[in-house]
């Protein structure tokens, strides 16, 4: 698809892989809204990208179907939808918190399908659309203490496959991509931006991986790319 006039909702844009993204994105004309649960934050970032911030916890299926509808009331259309607003909390089992990983799912998971079922709405309508998953490697191997984040992200993958298949026929690509470990405000309680490691992937890796599978034509679709550190030793 070519980018320069692309209509594109970037969940979690305020900070890490979803601003550099949406930073990206606008580069090559796309008109973009990112979204966020930290309001001044948020407004600050859509200020400095120059696209519109809209505050909202996608968490909450209102405030994911208001995103829509304001992007709907704004442009008439929608062409891109990235889920990349994400949570992690990690834990061994026989210590699990159940709260922790309601709250992880709550975003996710509930979140990323909220998201995607107002959107494909609009597809359907279109008959076009693209939807973009921001999973992990973590989607397709578990490891101790991630019974939280790692289960949340092989649901996720299960459901990409799963609007895969049902949204095909509606001219629609279902996209998911796993990037491995990248040092950003993840996982931070304060959601401070980490500092970037020569060894370790940066958030431009992640948006390359985004833009080149939406900058496919669009009769072609990347199911998953997964995205490592060459040599992260």
């Amino acid at each position: 698809m070519n980018l320069k006039g692309a209509k594109i909702i970037v969940t979690g844009g305020s900070s890490g892989i979803g601003k550099q993204t949406a930073k990206d994105l606008i580069d090559k004309g796309a008109e973009v809204i990112i979204t966020g649960r930290d309001e001044q934050k948020l407004l600050k970032v859509a200020l400095e990208l120059g696209c519109t911030g809209f505050h909202a916890d996608v968490s909450n299926e209102e405030a994911a179907k208001g995103t829509v509808d304001f992007a709907l009331e704004k442009w008439g259309a929608i062409d891109v939808l990235i889920n990349n607003a994400g949570y992690a909390e990690f834990g061994l089992i026989h210590e699990l918190e159940i709260e922790k990983l309601k709250a992880v799912y709550a975003t996710n998971v509930f979140g990323a399908a909220a998201m995607a079922k107002y959107c494909a709405q609009v597809f359907i309508k279109q008959q076009s659309g693209n939807i973009i998953n921001i999973a992990s490697t973590a989607a397709s191997k578990g490891y101790p203490q991630g019974s939280i984040y790692a289960t949340s992200k092989f649901a996720l993958s299960g459901m990409t496959q799963c609007w895969r298949a049902e949204l095909r026929k509606y001219n629609v690509r279902v996209i998911q991509i796993n990037p491995s470990e990248v040092p950003t405000a993840f996982a931070q309680a304060d959601r401070t931006e980490r500092e970037e490691e020569k060894n370790k992937l940066s958030p431009k890796e992640i948006s390359d991986a985004i833009i080149t599978s939406l900058e496919m034509d669009s009769r072609g679709m990347i199911t998953d790319m997964t995205v490592i550190a060459t040599n992260p030793f």
